[in-house]
């Protein structure tokens, strides 16, 4: 070896017995850094032939593909800068000032990349591994650790809009009529949902016995399991509600419905939110005639669709920004929770800097496969007054 391979071995020998005085790793971090230290020496050796020879070493493609994939995610997380830096400034200012628990214990300015870099990409925990030079446990931590400080600035950043906010969020019920639309309701947001695919555990609490399990070579089925955000966006896209739900919630918004019924304040007077077949119909909340109808309900229903577009342009924007979300690998319900709130403070946060969000657009679709929610009589007057107003021009 050369010089400076060897005072590199050396140096790294010296970090290790320091860390393994300051906390004894377990046997399993133990083999990890042996496996570790020898893949490094072998490396060294062989760059150090290839130096005496001038000659191209034989190319593994294994590990070449590691490597590149390691340089790759190192530059995504340079090339975001100001998100970055957006969210760094975000956590230095908050309350909680803790360092990030785990082993290593990183610097913030370590650990904002390194988190960005598990929710903006496919990116495993055994690459970043070698990246950061940290164990996949450490960096589990770290991670969910990052998690649970964005939660906690959840009030702060998906905020329903009260006072002065509300009239630079209230845009026109129908583009078309918004100059002469005065009696019209004006729309406040557009309430939806988005499913988040989760892996399903095939843990030992799961009870399942050992031979039913699938084994290390066989495919496993699909995740059978999903998260459910409800969201509200603003015209602009940005959440203005978020409730993280599972599979098993069927709530279809009626708690939203029941507050904003209760809480009169929160709407003013003459705005409604519109949402797809299959929430409430009331008073406050306005959805699409179920089934073709007439040529008002058609009308009506159409007028709608522009609305929908924006939260099917939000829930794109947020799943293109954090494409972990299109399949979350985590077996925890609660550490998944917390993954999925994350993402949508964090897509305000950026939002709020002018980091526009991109995705490819789909439909999020109905809440319920009939297509039919509850139906208030004040939801079905105020549905039917509008449908009319539209049909006939009366504005």
């Amino acid at each position: 070896m050369d010089t400076d391979a060897c005072v590199l071995a050396a140096c790294r020998a010296v970090l290790d017995l320091l860390e393994r005085d300051w906390q004894p790793l377990s046997t399993a971090e133990l083999d990890q850094r042996l496996d570790q230290a020898v893949e490094d020496m072998l490396e060294a050796d062989l760059i150090h032939k290839v130096k005496q020879t001038s000659e191209p070493p034989p190319r593994n493609d294994s590990a070449t593909a590691s490597s590149s994939t390691g340089e790759q995610v190192a530059e995504e997380g340079r090339g975001d800068d100001q998100a970055v830096e957006t969210v760094t400034a975000l956590l230095r200012s908050a309350q909680s000032r803790s360092r990030v628990a785990g082993r290593a214990r990183l610097s913030l300015s370590q650990t904002v990349p390194l988190c960005l870099s598990l929710l903006s990409s496919h990116v495993s925990y055994r690459t970043l591994s070698r990246l950061y030079r940290l164990e996949k446990g450490n960096i589990h931590r770290i991670f969910f650790f990052f998690c649970r400080c964005i939660n906690t600035l959840q009030q702060d950043h998906i905020r329903w809009p009260l006072g002065d906010e509300v009239e630079a969020v209230l845009f026109p019920f129908s583009e078309e009529r918004a100059a002469e639309g005065r009696r019209l309701p004006r729309v406040l947001g557009v309430l939806g949902h988005a499913r988040i695919p989760i892996r399903t555990p095939w843990a030992k609490d799961r009870g399942e016995p050992q031979a039913k399990r699938p084994k290390k070579t066989e495919e496993r089925p699909a995740a059978a399991s999903w998260l459910r955000l409800e969201l509200v966006c603003d015209r602009t896209g940005r959440f203005i509600h978020c409730r993280v739900g599972n599979s098993r919630d069927s709530d279809g918004g009626g708690a939203l419905a029941s507050r904003l019924e209760r809480e009169s304040h929160l709407m003013p007077p003459d705005s409604v939110l519109v949402a797809r077949a299959g929430y409430p119909l009331s008073a406050r909340v306005l959805t699409p005639y179920p089934g073709p109808g007439g040529t008002r309900e058609r009308r009506f229903n159409a007028a709608l669709e522009p609305h929908f577009h924006i939260l099917d342009r939000a829930v794109a924007g947020l799943t293109g920004r954090f494409p972990r979300l299109r399949r979350l690998d985590v077996g925890n319900d609660k550490q998944a929770r917390a993954v999925a709130l994350s993402a949508c403070v964090l897509h305000n946060v950026l939002m709020d800097v002018g980091h526009a969000p991109q995705g490819e657009l789909r439909e999020v679709g109905d809440f319920s496969p009939d297509g039919q929610g509850e139906e208030d009589e004040a939801g079905v007057r105020l549905r039917d007054g509008v449908a009319q107003m539209l049909h006939s021009g009366n504005f």
